[in-house]
């Protein structure tokens, strides 16, 4: 049987995305902090196919091409000029379709923002740096096409254009917060002009925690209906608790600790839990993560979805939702944990009690 589409997909229930890619790869060993590029698809082929088949067993029904910044100019910029875009991103769809094949998957190509519209090179400049990256997905034939991370609604306007060539689903995120891109165009203008560009889907990614993004996709939601637009809500957060830089353009990335010391600021699996439901409530029809969002995070949004979803992610096998299987510890302080509501009612401690809970943000 022919798997279902992503648009067929989201018309019956949501969608679950998988989650960090560079960043845990950085923690295992096989990413560079600070260029954040994927060459390990390259160089470590295992350690990448490992955690995508980590996503899908917790319940993910995409997966995305691990290809994060693989264009030709940011290749360069950051001294990885020994690898070509193209080579990586062929790599990465061979790889993400090997994965997704294994369960009941599909693949998102997935288009990262391009130096050309950074150092202001023109529209036409950009939009060949797009048509490269896409190039590879139409080979490959990728399931739908995703542009991500993106700082400004302008340039992903031209992304959507372009990916508009592929015929497939369209979607599209912007890292952007309560104040909007870095142009200054607001949460609501952003939503309407990506909706009114071609995207099936808008929504957000990276940066900021649940509540920000939230609120965030709260406006967009109001500005859509109130336009009568109706793309599918996405979001892909970050799996890092960061109140604090709510009204930072640059997110997360302007705290003390990002990138190497952000690990006590990282959400539980209770909380992606709560996350998941208001999202779902909200009207978030695609709810994955971005960076700090690992496989057991994922793992919690497919079990809290998995009512609407109808379905159990293979993870429940050895780990079903919120310790229910606690009662046959050995412990008897453990057997008492094994509720739902128990879970919800703790309160999480970080162990550093002379840490500060929250960071001065350092801005540019």
């Amino acid at each position: 049987m022919p798997k279902k589409g992503l648009l067929e997909r989201l018309a019956e229930r949501p969608v679950v995305g998988d989650g960090s890619q560079c960043m845990t790869l950085e923690k295992r060993g096989y990413c560079r902090a600070g260029p954040w590029t994927p060459e390990a698809v390259l160089l470590y082929p295992d350690a990448v196919r490992q955690l995508l088949r980590e996503y899908l067993r917790a319940g993910a029904d995409v997966i995305q091409t691990p290809c994060f910044y693989s264009s030709d100019g940011k290749l360069e910029r950051t001294n990885a000029s020994s690898f070509t875009a193209e080579a990586i991103n062929e790599a990465a769809c061979k790889m993400a379709r090997e994965v997704a094949n294994e369960g009941d998957a599909i693949v998102c190509g997935s288009l990262s923002p391009v130096q050309a519209y950074v150092n202001s090179e023109g529209t036409e400049a950009t939009r060949k740096e797009f048509e490269r990256q896409l190039d590879v997905f139409l080979k490959y034939d990728v399931d739908f096409v995703l542009a991500e991370f993106f700082g400004h609604v302008e340039e992903i306007e031209l992304c959507i254009d372009v990916m508009k060539t592929a015929k497939k689903p369209i979607a599209a995120t912007l890292r952007i917060g309560p104040l909007g891109d870095k142009n200054g165009v607001s949460v609501e203008k952003c939503a309407i002009r990506m909706a009114k560009a071609g995207a099936d889907l808008v929504g957000i990614n990276c940066l900021y925690d649940f509540d920000t993004c939230l609120k965030t996709l709260k406006r967009m939601k109001t500005a859509l209906d109130k336009e009568g637009l109706k793309p599918y809500l996405m979001c892909q957060p970050l799996g890092w608790r960061c109140p604090e830089v709510e009204n930072e353009f640059d997110g997360y990335l302007t705290l003390p600790e990002a990138p190497l010391c952000l690990e006590p600021r990282t959400a539980t699996r209770v909380e992606v839990h709560k996350f998941a439901r208001a999202a779902y409530e909200l009207g978030t029809r695609y709810i994955g993560g971005c960076c700090g969002m690992e496989p057991h995070h994922i793992r919690a949004i497919a079990q809290e979805l998995a009512p609407e979803r109808k379905k159990n992610p293979p993870v429940n096998d050895m780990c079903p939702p919120l310790g229910e299987m606690l009662n046959l510890s050995a412990f008897s302080q453990i057997q008492e944990k094994s509720s739902k509501d128990y879970w919800y009612s703790v309160v999480p401690g970080s162990g550093r009690p002379f840490n500060p809970a929250l960071s001065k943000p350092v801005s540019n």
